[in-house]
Order: structure tokens, then C-alpha cells, then sequence
């Protein structure tokens, strides 16, 4: 009896353990297959990893162009602006109440057109009392000269002495002595008098007036003491042109000045402001003795013929000295020059692509473009786009592209 009992309690345990057994096989496979998927997501992770690290950077693309040669003549210009050959400040020189005003704010005056008037009465008056005094001292002179016959005549006959004789000779000097001042004094008279009429000194174009009808005027001959300012008056033709040369410029028009030794060699070429062609011609006649210091550079004057009037001083414009006949130039654009402290760069790139700085030294703008005097080839492949890509020594993909001459550029 018992041991039939413990036989069918072993069999039921073992037939539970059967059933136990698939599901624990079921649990060691996930594991295992999940165990796998980790290893296999990891590698793979890994090797995409390896493979992004591996893949190398795209490189920088750059613009580069072979620097534009063009045929042009050596030149130099520069900006400058008009100034006044005759300026001046009308002042009276005589005071008194300004009675009239004789032209428009602004006109075209010429020379001896009458500006202004103050009342002339005073000094009238006073050429009168100078005038009378000549009178009274030409009275006296003729007594004088008549009691000095008499003198002498009474000497002669023994009725005089020769102290009365010297006395009218005194009375007579000092008499002629007074007929000169009288006149010095109608002279200075007079000269109050004309100048009681301001007029243009030169012809010019007049400012405003600063002094209104009826207003008391101080004048002075000698500028020893205040005077009012009635206007302005400045010469118009022929102009000054006033433009201020670098060092480096002054020593290439120098040495160019020193072998051409012509008129040529002074003759200069403008533009205004508004102008696209350089049509108006003036003479260089003045170049400053010395640099300056504070700013390395030195002035230099032109005249130019103002026949229309329109050139008015104040007003800017370009000037171009011409140096020589033209000769193959090369030109890059300026934004492709980058300045380096007192020098400047312009990058290039190799033929294995790789980027390359180059000192060079520059000249004027011309056609929009920079004057190249040295430094490159007319093969070398300059960068004119992507400059902030291109480190000197890195590797770039370089693609082409073209420099243009702005031909209708006005100053080029």
C-alpha cells in the first residue's frame, strides 16, 4: 500500500517537471536570442561609427580666376577738392552807417563793380575843413614871403637888421611847412572819402552780406582794431585743384617727372563727382616742400581753367596724372586683396589645390578692378569668392570663374 503511494506521487512530480521543461527552455532561448540582438545592434553601431570617423570631410569650395591683363596706361590718381586762386574778406576801413547795398547774395561780381556804401558826410566835412586849411596855410606862405622881401630890402638900404631877415626867412619856411600838411591832410580826407565805397577787388562770385542797411560799421585802415565783416568774395577762373600724394606715389611721380623733363610731365586730368570721362585739363604747378608727418603724405596744387564757371571751391573730384604710354597690367578684384599690417595678400591656389598666400604690391582702381604691380603671375589662379574658406596651407575644391572690367566705371 505504501509503496504504491509513493509511485504515483513520483509519477505526478515527474510529469509536472516534464511540463516545467519546455518553458524554461523558452526563457534561456530569448535570453540567448536577446543577448545576440545587443551584440549584433553594438557591432553594428561600431562599424557605422568606424565608418562615419573613416569617411572623409567634403572640401571648401572656392571661385579662382587668373588675374585679368589689360592693356593700360600708367597712371596715378587721386581725390582731391577746388579751392579759391583769390579769396577775401570785405571789411570797411572806414566806419560809419552802412546807407546801401549794391548786388544780389550769391551774383557774379567783377572788378570795381560797387559793393557797398556808408555815409560819406563825415568824412565830406572833413576833406572841407582840410581844404580850408590848405587855403589859410597858402594865405599865410604869400605873407610870409612878402614880409621876407621887405626884410631884406630894408637890410640892404641899411634900415633893417639881419635877425628880421632870418625871422621872415623862418616865417616863410614855416608857412610852406604848414601849405604840406595841409595837404597830406586833404589827402587823407580823401582817402576816408573813396573808401566809403566798397567795391569788388577782383572778379568773383560774392556771399551773403552780413551787415544789413543801417547798421553802424567799424572800420580800420591798419586792422589794429575790430572791424565788421560785410562779406565774402572769392575768384572763380581761373581755380586751384588741392590733392594730397602717398609717399610711395610722390616717388613714383618723381622719378617719372625727373626722365620725362616735359610740359607733359605737369599736365593733369579731371572728373567731378558726376562725370564718367576725364575731360577737363589742368596744369600741376605746385608741389609741397615737404612730407607730412602725421600722415606720410605730401600736397600738391593744380590750376584748371573755370571759363564756365561751374567749378565752385569746395566741390570734390578725381584727378589722374598720366606716367606712361600703356603697357600689360594685371588687375584682380579689390575684395581678393586682404591687407596685411603695412602689406597685402592677395590667396591663390596650387595646381594640387592647395591654397597659397602671395605679397603683392597694388596700384590704383581701374574699371572697378585693383592695379597688381607685383607680386603675381598672369597665370597664378586667384581666389575672388570664398576667401573666408581658404587658410594658407589647407586643401580646397577651387572652381572657375572670371574677372570682369567695369569699362563705364567714372574713375577708373
Amino acid at each position: 500500500m505504501n509503496e504504491a503511494t509513493n509511485w504515483r506521487a513520483a509519477r505526478e512530480q515527474g510529469q509536472r517537471t516534464d511540463q516545467r521543461l519546455p518553458a524554461r527552455l523558452w526563457v534561456v532561448l530569448g535570453a540567448t536570442i536577446a543577448a545576440v540582438g545587443f551584440a549584433w545592434l553594438a557591432y553594428s553601431y561600431r562599424k557605422s561609427d568606424a565608418a562615419i570617423q573613416a569617411a572623409p570631410k567634403p572640401l571648401q569650395q572656392v571661385v579662382v580666376s587668373k588675374p585679368l591683363v589689360r592693356e593700360l596706361h600708367s597712371r596715378l590718381g587721386f581725390l582731391g577738392q577746388f579751392s579759391a586762386v583769390d579769396q577775401v574778406e570785405l571789411r570797411a576801413q572806414v566806419g560809419g552807417t552802412l546807407t546801401g547795398i549794391h548786388f544780389k547774395d550769391g551774383d557774379i561780381v567783377h572788378q570795381g563793380d560797387l559793393l557797398f556804401t556808408i555815409d560819406p558826410r563825415p568824412y565830406e566835412i572833413r576833406l572841407a575843413q582840410a581844404t580850408a586849411q590848405l587855403e589859410t596855410a597858402s594865405a599865410r606862405l604869400e605873407l610870409a614871403k612878402r614880409e621876407l622881401w621887405r626884410a631884406r630890402e630894408l637890410k640892404r638900404t641899411n634900415f633893417g637888421t639881419m635877425q628880421a631877415v632870418d625871422q621872415r626867412t623862418a616865417d616863410q619856411h614855416t608857412a610852406e611847412a604848414s601849405i604840406d600838411d595841409a595837404k597830406a591832410q586833404i589827402r587823407d580826407a580823401q582817402f576816408d572819402l573813396e573808401h566809403c565805397r566798397i567795391t569788388a577787388p577782383f572778379t568773383g562770385r560774392i556771399g551773403t552780406h552780413l551787415v544789413s542797411v543801417g547798421n553802424l560799421i567799424a572800420g580800420s585802415r591798419y586792422a589794429t582794431s575790430p572791424t565788421t565783416l560785410l562779406t565774402t568774395l572769392v575768384s572763380l577762373d581761373p581755380i586751384y585743384f588741392d590733392f594730397d600724394m602717398s609717399e610711395s606715389d610722390f616717388l613714383t611721380f618723381s622719378r617719372y617727372r625727373a626722365r620725362l623733363r616735359e610740359v607733359l610731365a605737369n599736365k593733369v586730368e579731371l572728373a567731378l563727382s558726376d562725370e564718367t570721362k576725364f575731360t577737363r585739363q589742368g596744369t600741376l604747378d605746385f608741389v609741397d616742400n615737404v612730407l607730412d608727418r602725421s600722415s606720410g603724405t605730401i600736397h600738391a596744387r593744380a590750376t584748371v581753367p573755370n571759363p564756365e564757371l561751374l567749378l565752385t571751391p569746395g566741390e570734390f573730384a578725381h584727378v589722374r596724372l598720366v606716367l606712361g604710354a600703356a603697357v600689360p597690367t594685371l588687375l584682380v578684384p579689390d575684395a581678393a586683396v586682404l591687407p596685411d599690417q603695412s602689406q597685402h595678400l592677395v590667396m591663390t591656389v596650387s595646381a594640387d589645390g592647395i591654397v597659397a598666400p602671395k605679397q603683392v604690391e597694388i596700384g590704383s582702381i581701374r574699371g572697378g578692378l585693383r592695379v597688381i604691380r607685383s607680386g603675381l603671375t598672369p597665370n597664378d589662379q586667384v581666389i575672388i569668392d570664398g576667401i573666408p574658406y581658404a587658410r594658407p596651407g589647407s586643401k580646397v575644391a577651387p572652381q572657375d570663374g572670371a574677372i570682369r572690367y567695369a569699362a563705364a566705371q567714372a574713375h577708373d
